[in-house]
């Protein structure tokens, strides 16, 4: 017989958007208590997850869970990795970018039989400017977006998207230079993420191909876009197809150095932080041990179809910015004929 593992649940009282009074009284009654001897210790301050997770780590604890949203999750989880201790997830958050990635039920009931089936995957993480990140990291108008979230006094969706919409038609795009194994290219850009998960949180899928288990970032680069190009693009983001856009730019890469003119914010799985002009990212290779979904494969095949009003209208737009471009390129032959027959005409005279 398997002998008991020892887990703690770390719970941050006051992130995310819902009240956390019963998670105590449902971990008690859903957790499996002939596979785990349990705690529950709650934060204090910024900051004080890592140390419990920490400790935990050298108490030989077999599984740390952090109860609470994406600031939570990269707390215990920075302090979880090259260790024998496993991470896992009790999404509370506003976001919940790596759960969602993890396929790991946003219902505090079903996320805890997550963990009692206890399928621990090593995966990778992330490092931007020497600080961890396991879901996303970047620069540009998402960490201008987190800083402007992070000193809201609202949480949640609703306050994301309108945080996006009031700020993003403002926002001036910077140039950054970029530099991976293969060389360096210069772009002006409104975003560059690199994502070793799927989504920002909220199901905001910024790298619908990403991946935590194949070594690699995906690089996502957003070129400027017009206010009529906006609309695409943002359903393009909800329905996993911004990969497909004209104005992303995507590659996979284990480790890029980005230059740009300034210093200014960056964010690491949401949280911003103000850094200087040069930002180094790499990706670390199945470096923590996290407990999945043990049917997510099942889980996305089923959710493939889970918008299509959205689909509809990311066509609807391809096919606005279709007409247009085919429009754009008829003007533009019609202006070279015109021309040619402006300077056959003149000649005559």
């Amino acid at each position: 017989m398997d002998k008991m593992k020892s887990i703690i649940f770390i719970m941050n009282p006051i992130s995310g958007t819902q009240n956390k009074n019963t998670i105590p009284e449902l971990i008690d009654k859903t957790l499996d208590k002939s596979l785990f001897n349990y705690t529950i210790i709650y934060t204090e301050y910024a900051g004080h997850a890592a140390i419990l997770a920490q400790e935990a780590v050298k108490s030989g604890t077999d599984v740390v869970v952090a109860v609470g949203g994406d600031g939570t999750v990269n707390e215990v989880a920075k302090s979880l990795i090259h260790t024998n201790t496993a991470l896992g997830i009790i999404p509370c958050g506003s976001g919940n970018g790596l759960a969602r990635h993890l396929m790991i039920p946003l219902d505090i009931e079903k996320s805890i039989d997550i963990i009692n089936k206890c399928e621990i995957h090593d995966l990778d993480y992330g490092i931007i400017n020497g600080l961890p990140f396991f879901c996303t990291c970047g620069m540009g108008f998402d960490a201008f977006v987190s800083l402007k979230f992070a000193s809201s006094s609202k949480r949640g969706p609703t306050t994301y998207i309108e945080n996006v919409l009031k700020e993003g038609l403002k926002y001036k795009p910077e140039t950054y230079e970029v530099e991976d194994e293969t060389g360096t290219m210069k772009y002006k850009a409104f975003l560059i993420s690199c994502a070793n998960a799927s989504q920002y949180g909220n199901n905001a899928f910024i790298a619908p191909q990403a991946s935590m288990s194949d070594g690699l970032m995906d690089v996502i680069i957003m070129e400027p876009f017009s206010v009529m190009e906006a609309p695409q693009i943002s359903l393009q983001l909800f329905n996993k197809t911004l990969d497909k856009n004209s104005k992303i730019k995507t590659f996979k890469s284990k480790k890029i150095h980005i230059h740009r003119t300034e210093p200014g914010v960056i964010h690491f799985d949401g949280d911003p932080i103000m850094t200087s002009a040069d930002i180094d990212v790499e990706m670390k290779s199945k470096g923590i041990k996290i407990i999945v979904n043990p049917k997510s494969h099942e889980i996305k095949n089923d959710r493939e179809d889970i918008n299509p009003f959205l689909n509809a209208f990311a066509d609807f737009f391809n096919d606005i910015n279709s007409v247009r471009e085919d429009i754009a390129k008829t003007s533009h032959r019609i202006q070279i004929v015109n021309k040619a027959l402006l300077r056959k005409l003149i000649k005559k005279s």
